[in-house]
């Protein structure tokens, strides 16, 4: 059976909110209500998301769609930037390169990449150890730790060539049995399971 890490769509982004208080966009909800009308997303039994808004709300739209309640996880967070605070566009890929380059390094106080990695395997391996190896599971969260727990799964070391394309509203899935990739990070409306 299949477990899966999705990334929340597309945000509402506003530099005067703090960015685990951001929502989706129009757009983000849009593509969150697409992946809902899934074949697969209609059979989660378990949807565990992280306690930032806009994963909550792509949570939500998911579980209305099995019939399941959304289960919090703090672990599950992005990784910590709150030192810097909101950077543009620009700024933020110039700083998300190097957090990925020096993993073992903290960005002007973020959150080191080995640290996040850490705390995001031990979250998802905690829920799977007491989950049914039959039954479907979705970890919604960020891209960052997405991308963090990945390069684990995948054995392969913590680098950005093994982050999402496109900003956001992907996913990869995973055998629950043997917890190894099964296929690489796909848009959410495009995956057919």
């Amino acid at each position: 059976m299949f477990g899966l890490y999705i990334t929340h769509p597309q945000v509402k982004i506003d530099p005067q909110v703090p960015v685990p208080k951001w929502g989706l966009s129009d757009i983000g909800a849009e593509r969150a209500r697409k992946a809902a009308s899934s074949d697969w997303a209609k059979r989660l039994t378990r949807i565990i998301s992280s306690e930032e808004t806009k994963a909550i709300e792509t949570a939500e739209i998911l579980a209305e769609a099995s019939g399941t309640k959304i289960e919090i996880v703090d672990a599950m967070h992005e990784n910590d930037r709150s030192a810097t605070g909101f950077l543009p566009p620009p700024q933020f890929e110039e700083a998300a390169n190097w957090f990925f380059a020096n993993p073992e390094e903290s960005f002007k106080g973020w959150e080191r990449a080995i640290d996040a990695q850490a705390r995001i395997v031990a979250a998802v391996k905690a829920v799977l150890a007491t989950h049914d190896t039959a039954s479907p599971i979705a970890f919604v969260g960020h891209g960052g730790v997405g991308t963090l727990l990945k390069c684990h799964l995948a054995g392969r070391p913590i680098s950005r060539d093994r982050d999402q394309p496109g900003g956001g509203g992907n996913l990869y899935a995973f055998g629950l049995a043997d917890v190894s990739l099964t296929c690489d990070w796909t848009p959410i409306e495009e995956w057919r399971g």
